[in-house]
């Protein structure tokens, strides 16, 4: 497989996961590391509360791990605890787990905010839904449900029966009249939440200095559906796949399925047969190219108002991926297609009716990408809108965590198909689609040639189908009836979505149902980036640089 443009590590303790590496952490953490607690997936470090900012300064500069891709929150019977999931960009599978416990009377613990940027919007849902509180914060409030929400719905005391009452302000009609503020020359602009260039219900808080945008703040919530804590009330084996399709609901479907098989078949060591992983494989090409379909056609909507050919020529050839997967899982959307352990049936017969079918499209893509790229990249208000704007620096990405396409058109060589291989991927010939223009225009051409790294993936998969032995194809593995993961067992696992990192971190009680299922949506962590983006822009170029985020807030909100 080609590995893309090689990035130089900052530093290199030893092979992950080695004793050689764990002694070197051991060493570096010192007598800040009060004890251990390892993952299935990383050696994890209990440090106080107060030492939080130096450990992970230290781990940044001096190990390398430059990437902190999640923050899990929890409460036990005796504690809260809080789990920095941290790991390198040049190599994520060396990674590291930071555990810091509070007392249950009194969960304060310091903010990694300082040294991560992306520990902002990730700590204020940790103190949101669980209640630690994090010194040094620059802005604890709560971020997915309502100011006047009392309590918090992962803690172990909220009363699921007791009625949430509102404050009467919260009824106050929200369009004010106009008025001047005598000290102040700046004007503020509510965008959404139900706008169509906010792709769902997003609330864009602007303020501008005269036409430049002077501070942005992304509004979410309003599409939060407890989907953690359902997932936390479904048993492994088959009550918990049905929901992943409802995160990222519009196209990834199969991608958000495999982020929960991954995590659960490495949770319980489940080896799936290579045949169910080749088609695997396919199918989650197949949704990202239609992810990336849907995005190409709502981002030349929202830069130049193209409807009429850009955006009905995307969905046309996104409706011909939802025949081929409907032919494959039975549904056109919620697909509900991958099971623990491998795939819910082989491909329709007869299969050559299939194989003809998406060959077929492939066939015809080059031409479509080829007119894509006539009617958008070459299109001179396109340009116009696009270069130069939304700009977003390497480090200022990795900063927030950003991954997918928005990390690699800032040329951040990142992709965990190729750097923590997972289903078929290193046995198959495709490059890392990578840009250094960082701004609006790269992210778009980085989505449109990842159109055809995908197609490539595909026809290899086809390949290897077509002549896979009749008695070898195997769709599932041997999985027990019922999932039970030894008590006290901890995982993170991420597949490359259409979006970028999608995590679950599991934490078995030792019952049929996860203790703790945390989501690590990377349209979470994009989004964060939109007022780096959009600072001393204009209001267009704001929305050019949520487009080209390409969020979709049921992910974001979960």
């Amino acid at each position: 497989m080609s590995t893309g443009t090689e990035t130089e590590p900052e530093a290199e303790l030893a092979e992950p996961g080695s004793e050689t590496n764990e002694a070197a952490l051991e060493s570096l953490l010192g007598e800040r590391a009060i004890a251990r607690d390892d993952h299935l997936n990383a050696p994890g470090f209990v440090i106080n509360p107060n030492d939080v900012q130096d450990v992970l300064s230290d781990l940044r500069d001096e190990a390398g791990y430059d990437h902190l891709s999640c923050v899990t929150a929890q409460q036990y019977e005796d504690r809260y605890e809080s789990i920095y999931h941290m790991k390198k960009f040049a190599d994520p599978t060396d990674e590291v787990s930071i555990v810091v416990p509070t007392t249950v009377d009194d969960p304060v613990s310091q903010s990694a905010e300082p040294v991560f940027r992306t520990a902002d919007w990730h700590e204020r849902e940790a103190y949101d839904l669980v209640g630690v509180e994090y010194e040094d914060h620059p802005d604890l409030r709560r971020i997915l449900l309502p100011e006047t929400w009392q309590g918090h719905p992962l803690s172990k005391d909220y009363d699921q029966e007791k009625p949430q009452l509102v404050t009467l302000t919260e009824h106050q009609n929200p369009i004010q009249p106009d008025h001047h503020d005598a000290e102040s020359d700046t004007m503020f602009l509510n965008i959404g939440p139900h706008h169509p260039a906010t792709h769902g219900v997003l609330h864009v808080k602007t303020v501008l200095d005269g036409e430049t945008v002077a501070d942005v703040e992304p509004d979410i919530g309003y599409l939060h559906r407890c989907e953690e804590q359902m997932c936390e009330q479904g048993t492994y084996r088959h009550q918990i796949m049905p929901y992943p399709d409802r995160w990222d609901y519009v196209s990834a479907g199969l991608l958000n399925e495999w982020a929960y098989a991954r995590v659960i078949e490495d949770l319980a060591d489940i080896e799936v047969p290579e045949y169910a992983q080749i088609i695997r494989t396919m199918g989650a090409e197949l949704c990202r190219i239609a992810s990336h379909m849907l995005a190409l056609g709502t981002f030349a909507l929202d830069v130049y108002g193209e409807f009429t050919a850009t955006f009905m020529y995307t969905f046309r050839d996104r409706e011909v991926i939802q025949d081929i997967l409907e032919d494959l899982t039975g549904q056109r959307m919620m697909f509900n297609y991958f099971r623990v352990g491998g795939v819910a049936w082989d491909l329709p017969e007869p299969r050559e009716e299939f194989f003809e079918q998406t060959r077929e499209f492939l066939n015809e893509l080059p031409a479509k990408v080829g007119e894509y790229n006539d009617l958008i990249t070459g299109n001179e208000i396109f340009q116009t809108r696009c270069i130069d704007t939304g700009v977003l620096e390497p480090e200022v990405a990795k900063d927030y965590g950003c991954t997918g396409p928005v990390a690699r058109g800032s040329g951040v060589d990142y992709d965990l198909r190729r750097d923590d291989p997972y289903g078929y991927y290193e046995q198959l010939d495709w490059d890392v689609i990578t840009r250094d223009g960082a701004d609006n225009y790269a992210r778009v051409l980085c989505r449109m040639e990842e159109v055809e790294e995908s197609a490539k993936i595909i026809e290899q998969c086809l390949d290897l189908l077509e002549d896979w032995p009749e008695d070898e194809r195997d769709v599932q593995a041997n999985v027990p009836r019922t999932l039970k993961p030894d008590a006290g067992t901890e995982i993170y696992r991420a597949v490359e979505g259409a979006k970028g990192e999608l995590g679950i971190y599991i934490r078995s009680d030792g019952s049929d149902k996860p203790g703790r299922f945390k989501i690590r949506s990377p349209c979470f962590s994009n989004l964060q980036a939109l007022e780096e983006m959009s600072e001393g822009e204009y209001i267009p170029d704001l929305i050019a640089s949520l487009g080209s985020l390409d969020i979709v807030l049921g992910e974001v909100d979960r």
